[in-house]
């Protein structure tokens, strides 16, 4: 599930922005809906990697039997989007570079999985190395 939103990130890197990447799935992996941060590319803040899966989802009775997969872990933004739908489990690449608001969720009962991806740190990293302006403007620095 980590590979398609590895993809969705290195898609978003190519277009010209934030190289963060999720995908929505079942519990039992069926794929829903993949998308990636496109806050540059969209001139619109709000399209975070998180928010472009869930739209990309479409509607849903079952949230909680739903898995979020994300490359880094999700901002406060991202965060409230799973408590508000009640999104069961969150799996995030890594929170080296950012560390959002899971701790939050697992607090409330979102089954959390961080895997310390290398290549989710690294790509993330040297991203941020890059263009850290770009970085902070989508953190809200």
């Amino acid at each position: 599930m980590l590979a398609v939103a590895l993809d969705e990130a290195r898609a978003g890197l190519a277009e010209g922005g934030i190289p963060i990447g999720a995908a929505l799935f079942t519990r039992d992996g069926t794929l829903l809906g993949a998308g990636h941060n496109r806050r540059v590319q969209e001139d619109d803040a709000s399209v975070h990697a998180e928010t472009d899966a869930f739209r990309k989802a479409g509607r849903r009775r079952d949230y909680p039997e739903c898995v979020m997969v994300t490359t880094l872990s999700p901002c406060w933004y991202c965060s409230g989007l799973v408590r508000q739908f009640n999104i069961g489990a969150v799996v995030i690449g890594e929170a080296t570079n950012f560390h959002g608001g899971h701790d939050w969720l697992e607090e409330l009962g979102v089954e959390i999985v961080v895997l310390d991806d290398e290549t989710c740190v690294t790509m993330l990293k040297d991203f941020i190395a890059a263009r850290p302006e770009l970085w902070h403007e989508d953190i809200g620095l």
